[in-house]
């Protein structure tokens, strides 16, 4: 029998540790199939945001009607307008046209198609099954339009509800829900849409676009602060408003449309607190000018002043500036490279601004004979130019008081100790390791005997012994330099099979023989 080819290797050596599998993902045919599963998650993709969304609209419609003692005739017509509503399409009922809705409800629904959308686009789904998330997300709701369309139009003749513009309304119900569900998947997958750009994204886009969005948060609410403030101050207005209510039931249908028209306010505020004006009918305000103009008569509108313009009113300009500053120091502190940094405080500035155009878009619109009531672009501009000046400041107070941005080595030896972390709490965890219970059976009285009998034989005996063939020897520790040197056994013959160290539960453990031959001798 020939002696096996071996040669020596050390077992710390990383280039012999298998590197850690990346998870798999089970395969659902590509784009053209799907499994089981995979259907059961798109159609609840589809279904789920607008079930709730009607069983709602059913709620309230059918509450308010009995409410107030009408016929049940008309509720198919309103349950559909109400749905078309939602989405913000454009509706004329009777003579007056309205296309400024509430924006809470449609904030809300689209919060449900996001967030259904993140779930099926999670870790299990491939690449190629996310044009199916999409195409759920927005199927479901397209298809819930058609058949209201329908019923509007059969409606007409019993309501006096006009039948929307039919491209109009598909055009809003596919904006809006193309976009939360795009939202939605790409907190989950931004990484594989980064992928498939055609160079590498740059390390500066992604802490400059979360920085835009917590800019975005901090001007809606600073917005809405100003807003409850304003309408404490004009409390007074409140009376004359809900004495025209009548009853306890107009007053409460009052109190919850002002609660859902909260958030058009809140956007129209942002756009006034960054300089720019917010248009109502032929009349406007903004912090240097207020051309008087009527208001709708519900108590959320009580906030809007009627002049004159003061001058301490100018303080406000402060709330974005400090918004600016905090977004500059969030883009300071994550930003990887300083060089870079600035790229990311526009960014931030660039996000924002089209995040408030978007909520402008949404939130304004005709009201009947009030007019248009909308900010106007000069709005969104300006937030851009207050987080960008203002911006660059907070990351030069970053760059100045905050220390470095982001240390690497610190990362990368993170990342090391926690991959042997991991490999640690993965033997302790394996069914057949050794768990420290196990020693606990012995006694410390028995390890304490067996430590005086050694050391006695050791105070006795102070030659090194060597060359025994059935005990190991005693070694210097010159000669214990080589001691993870081990064999790696090339030839999987008989010898080798039952010599060499097998391990087929932790791949980390290396095939090794351990030759006594090899070993210094004394």
């Amino acid at each position: 029998m020939s002696a096996p080819r071996t040669a020596l290797a050390r077992l710390s050596d990383p280039a012999l540790r298998e590197p850690p599998r990346p998870p798999v993902r089970r395969r659902g045919g590509g784009f053209g199939s799907l499994t089981p599963e995979r259907a059961r998650v798109l159609m609840l993709v589809a279904a789920r945001a607008s079930a709730i969304t009607l069983l709602v609209i059913f709620v309230l419609v059918y509450g308010t009607l009995f409410a107030a003692g009408s016929e049940m005739s008309g509720s198919s017509g309103a349950i559909a307008a109400s749905w078309l509503a939602v989405h913000q399409v454009p509706l004329v009922i009777g003579k007056t046209g309205i296309g400024l809705w509430p924006l809470l409800p449609t904030l809300l629904m689209l919060w449900l198609v996001a967030r259904d959308s993140a779930q099926a686009a999670g870790p299990e789904c491939e690449t190629a099954d996310l044009g199916w998330v999409v195409g759920a997300a927005v199927g479901g709701p397209l298809l819930i339009t058609a058949v209201c369309l329908a019923v509007a139009e059969d409606a007409a003749a019993v309501v006096s509800l006009q039948p929307p513009d039919t491209l109009a309304a598909f055009a809003w119900v596919l904006g809006l829900n193309l976009l939360a569900a795009l939202v939605g998947i790409g907190s989950q997958r931004w990484r594989d849409f980064a992928d498939l750009l055609p160079i590498p994204l740059p390390d500066w886009v992604v802490p400059g676009f979360r920085a835009g969005l917590r800019a975005v948060g901090r001007l809606l609410l600073a917005a809405t602060a100003v807003t409850v403030v304003s309408f404490l101050l004009h409390w007074s207005r409140l009376g004359d408003t809900y004495h025209a209510a009548g009853n306890v039931v107009g007053a409460l249908g009052l109190t919850l449309l002002s609660l859902a028209y909260l958030p058009n306010v809140a956007v129209d505020a942002v756009s006034v607190l960054a300089g720019g004006q917010v248009q109502i009918g032929p009349g406007s305000l903004s912090l240097f000018a207020i051309q008087g103009a009527p208001v709708p008569a519900v108590p959320v509108a009580a906030a809007v002043p009627s002049g004159p313009v003061a001058v301490w009113w100018l303080v406000l300009l402060l709330a974005p500036a400090a918004i600016g500053v905090l977004s500059g120091l969030d883009c300071g502190r994550t930003s990887h490279d300083r060089v870079t940094g600035p790229w990311a405080t526009l960014t931030a500035a660039g996000v924002a601004a089209v995040v408030v155009a978007l909520l402008g878009v949404v939130a304004g619109g005709e009201l009947g004979t009030f007019g248009r009531i909308a900010p106007n672009a000069v709005g969104a501009a300006l937030v851009f130019v207050w987080l960008a000046i203002t911006g660059y400041v907070g990351m030069l107070g970053a760059r100045w008081f905050g220390g470095p941005a982001v240390v690497a080595p610190a990362a990368v030896d993170d990342a090391y100790d926690d991959e042997y972390e991991y490999e640690d709490d993965y033997y302790d965890d394996e069914p057949g390791g050794y768990a420290d219970d196990e020693y606990d059976d012995y006694d410390d009285d028995e390890y304490d005997d067996y430590d005086e009998d050694f050391d006695d034989e050791a105070a006795g005996d102070t030659e090194p012994r060597a060359g025994h063939d059935d005990e190991s020897g005693w070694y210097d520790d010159e000669d214990l330099e080589g001691a993870l040197d081990a064999e790696l056994v090339d030839d999987k013959d008989e010898y080798a099979a039952d010599t060499a160290v097998k391990s087929t539960d932790t791949p980390d453990i290396v095939d090794a023989e351990v030759v006594e031959g090899d070993l210094p001798h004394k």
